[in-house]
């Protein structure tokens, strides 16, 4: 009498569809989904606060360059060499301008400068300009200084991400001491059910 193996080709016997995966070479892969999880929230959780402190600190060298600009500049006149065009989005639309040139300062002649901002200068034209002494790449044309002033608005995209950070951390922490509280739970009713018997 001979039998055939579930798996053997020609059986019309169902399959388990555990028996379809089988091994190449060497041991089989078992993956631990709760680990996976804990790595993926991992991963997000600090990509959360890297980028809320990246962030934080864009802000704050923002604001202390605005800040610069309106108590240490001084007015120059920035003549532009070129200014090329930047394109946007797929690649088909005009996103503005990005202009550079040189200005004269206390006797220097700084080049090869760039000009905050994203409208067109023709070629060796000129612009009003704030710059600040001792730092000759913090140049702005006086239009973009008049309207720009340090905010604490730089700061709304970090504390949003700081705020989803800490409602991570405290969900977790929850979870995790609902999930020990009925383990303990649990191993007591055991031991209790042992006792009895």
């Amino acid at each position: 009498m001979t039998t055939s193996s579930p798996n053997a080709a020609g059986n019309d016997q169902p399959r388990d569809p555990a028996d379809r995966i089988g091994q190449l070479r060497g041991a089989g892969v078992q993956v631990d989904g709760r680990r996976v999880g804990q790595v993926v929230i991992g991963i997000v959780l600090a990509t959360l606060a890297v980028l809320a402190v990246v962030f934080t600190v864009i802000g704050v060298h923002t604001n202390q360059q605005d800040d610069r600009l309106h108590h240490d500049g001084v007015p120059v006149t920035f003549t532009v060499a070129a200014c090329m065009g930047l394109l946007g989005g797929s690649g088909s639309n005009a996103a503005g301008y990005s202009c550079h040139g040189s200005y004269t300062l206390g006797g220097h002649r700084y080049t090869h400068v760039q000009l905050p901002g994203d409208s067109f200068h023709r070629p060796g034209s000129t612009v009003a300009a704030i710059a600040v002494p001792g730092d000759p790449a913090l140049v702005s044309p006086a239009s973009i200084v008049a309207t720009e002033h340090s905010s604490s608005g730089v700061f709304v995209v970090p504390a949003i991400l700081g705020g989803l950070f800490v409602v991570l951390v405290a969900l977790l922490v929850v979870l995790r001491r609902r999930r020990r509280g009925a383990a303990s739970a649990e191993g007591a009713g055991r031991a209790q059910e042992e006792g009895g018997v």
